[in-house]
């Protein structure tokens, strides 16, 4: 199963990088910092929201939806070439991003863009680049594995995120995301934010529940 090392390291996230880069005027190095940011925040609250059997039920719908079949994974360097990012790519991360944050889409763009240095613009235009390649790759897996239940779709949401994984992979993530060494791969998106240096416990869920009061 593809988790978040796998997705930034392959052929298909330097394309996302650098095409994001291009588009949004910023240096690689911020775009790539913007995204490991990004991705986490986004799984992370697509978990915890399908704790719910509605959120469950409505991530499980998306999936479905032929929009988000993974084509846009096939369609990357031309999405992200040319002119500027396709407008219903960002029109559909907006909606995405409105659905999983609740409205609260300016405050994970504030984390990103303290954690990476970019603008809140561009890190707004990062947020809703990264949920419709987040949703394309999620519903090209879980047609490949046939996902259907809300216990796959746990168990898919939790390998890419890192957290079902084996031990090694787990490590990777961390040390991808885990700007402090301390094990906790976003409190450091987090707590800058929160302007506290205080640690979170729980994972991923805590965090973003503090993220979002």
């Amino acid at each position: 199963m593809a988790n978040l090392l796998d997705l930034l390291n392959s052929d298909l996230g330097k394309t996302l990088i650098n095409g994001a880069s291009q588009q949004l005027g910023q240096d690689k190095a911020k775009t790539t910092s913007a995204l490991s940011a990004a991705l986490p925040l986004i799984l992370g609250a697509m978990k915890n929201n399908a704790k719910t059997p509605e959120g469950a039920s409505g991530l499980l719908s998306a999936l479905n939806n032929d929009k988000h079949s993974g084509g846009i994974l096939d369609n990357l360097g031309s999405i992200l070439g040319g002119g500027g990012i396709d407008d219903d790519v960002l029109n559909d991360g907006a909606g995405i991003l409105g659905h999983v944050f609740g409205g609260k889409e300016q405050n994970v763009a504030g984390a990103v863009s303290k954690s990476s240095g970019l603008d809140m613009g561009s890190a707004m235009q990062i947020l809703k680049v990264a949920a419709p390649f987040i949703m394309g790759a999620l519903g090209k897996q879980s047609r490949q594995q046939g996902v259907t239940s809300t216990s796959g779709l746990g168990d898919l949401l939790g390998g890419m995120l890192g957290g079902d994984d084996s031990p090694e992979e787990q490590s990777m993530i961390t040390r991808l995301l885990d700007a402090d060494g301390d094990g906790s791969v976003i409190d450091d998106v987090a707590g800058m934010i929160l302007g506290s240096g205080s640690k979170k416990s729980g994972g991923i869920g805590s965090i973003l529940g503090g993220l979002f009061k």
